[in-house]
C-alpha cells in the first residue's frame, strides 16, 4: 500500500471522530506486516482522561484482532474549522503504544494532510532513546512476550 492510499484512508477515518469538546479531529491507518490496514478515530469524553487517540485505536483494534507485526501507520488531523490542512504528529503515550509493537528503525509514522502531502519519519527519529520492552524484560524472548 502506498503512503498516499493510507493517508487517505486516515483522512476517511477522521469523519468519524468523536471529538464534541476539543474540535481536534484526528484519523489514523496503521499497515499491518500482513498488508491489512486497520483505521481509527479519536474518541473523547467529557472527564478528558478516558479519551483515546486515534493512532492507539487502531492500534487496539489490530491487536484484538491477532496483528502483532506493523510496517507503517498515516496519522492526520486538526480542527473542525481548519480541516486537516496541517501535518498532526502522535503524542508521546501514542508513540510509546508504537514501540510495544513496532521495530523503531523500520516502522514508518506518515504525517499526512488533506492535500495528500505527507512527511515520513521512522519511529525511531520520534521517539529517541525510547524505554521498550528490551528496557524492562531484557533477559526474556520475544515468545514470551506473546
Amino acid at each position: 500500500m502506498t503512503e498516499t492510499a493510507l493517508v487517505e484512508l486516515a483522512l476517511e477515518a477522521r469523519k468519524n471522530s468523536y471529538s464534541p469538546y476539543s474540535g481536534f479531529q484526528v484519523g489514523a491507518a496503521l499497515l499491518s506486516r500482513s498488508g491489512k490496514a486497520y483505521t481509527g478515530c479519536n474518541i473523547e469524553n467529557a472527564s478528558y482522561s478516558p479519551t483515546n487517540c486515534a493512532e492507539r485505536t487502531a492500534f487496539f483494534k489490530a491487536v484484538s484482532e491477532g496483528e502483532r507485526e506493523f510496517t507503517a501507520i498515516a496519522i492526520v488531523g486538526g480542527t473542525r474549522q481548519a480541516g486537516a490542512a496541517d501535518f498532526c504528529a502522535p503524542c508521546g503515550v501514542c508513540r510509546q503504544v508504537m514501540a510495544e509493537f513496532c521495530d523503531p528503525e523500520r516502522f514508518q509514522i506518515i504525517l499526512g494532510n488533506e492535500r495528500l502531502e505527507y512527511k515520513v519519519y521512522s519511529l525511531a527519529e520520534l521517539l529517541p532513546e525510547s524505554f521498550g520492552k528490551e528496557s524492562f524484560l531484557p533477559d526474556c524472548e520475544e515468545e514470551d512476550l506473546q
